[in-house]
C-alpha cells in the first residue's frame, strides 16, 4: 500500500453521503490530512427509444448554478444493487420502464476525494411506466438523436461528466443497434 492511515473520523453525516477525515503517511514519511467523501455508489442510465434517440434530462443543479443536459442517474440505497437502482430511476426520472437493461461500464466519478463508484446501463425496449420522483426534482426530458449527443460532446453543449464518460461506455452498443 503507497500510504499507511493512521486515523479516521467521519466528520459529517448527510443524506446522500457522509465526510471522512483520513490522517496518512506517504512513502516519503511526509504525514497529511485527506478528506474523503464516502458514497454508497450510483448509476447513470442511457435510454434509447425506439426511434433511436436517447432521453436526456434537465433538472436543476445548485453547485453548477443552472439545468444541464445529463443522462438519467440516482444513488444507490443501502444495500441496492446497481440493475436495481437503474430500473427504478429510469422510471422516476422518465416515466419509461426498461425491457432490456445492459451494463455498459463502471467508473469512479472522481478518486481523488470521492468513493463514488458509477455504473452505467443502457436501457432499451421502453414502456411508459412512471414513478413518482423525489420531491426535491423538477425534471423535464428531452429527446436528442444519437448523433446530436455526440455532437453536443465535442461542441461543449454536454458538460456533464458522467453523461460523457456513459456515452463514451456505449458508444459501441449504439453503433451496432444501427
Amino acid at each position: 500500500m503507497p500510504i499507511e492511515v493512521i486515523a479516521s473520523e467521519t466528520i459529517y453525516h448527510g443524506r446522500a453521503f457522509n465526510l471522512r477525515r483520513d490522517k496518512v503517511r506517504f512513502q516519503n514519511q511526509n504525514i497529511a490530512n485527506l478528506d474523503i467523501i464516502e458514497h454508497t455508489g450510483a448509476v447513470t442510465i442511457l435510454p434509447l427509444d425506439a426511434n433511436g434517440r436517447i432521453i436526456f434530462v434537465r433538472q436543476y443543479r445548485h453547485a453548477a448554478g443552472k439545468e444541464p443536459l445529463e443522462l438519467p442517474a440516482g444513488t444507490l440505497e443501502e444495500d441496492e444493487q446497481p440493475e436495481n437502482c437503474a430500473l427504478r430511476e429510469i422510471r422516476e426520472e422518465t416515466g419509461f420502464a426498461a425491457g432490456k437493461m445492459v451494463k455498459v461500464g463502471e467508473f469512479y466519478l472522481a478518486p481523488g476525494y470521492s468513493t463514488e463508484y458509477m455504473t452505467v446501463f443502457l436501457a432499451t425496449d421502453l414502456t411508459p411506466s412512471p414513478l413518482p420522483g423525489d420531491a426535491d426534482e423538477f425534471i423535464t426530458i428531452e429527446y436528442v438523436s444519437i448523433e446530436q449527443a455526440y455532437d453536443l460532446v465535442v461542441n461543449g453543449g454536454l458538460q456533464d461528466g458522467k453523461s460523457i464518460a456513459a456515452l463514451l461506455l456505449a458508444r459501441p452498443y449504439l453503433i451496432e443497434s444501427r
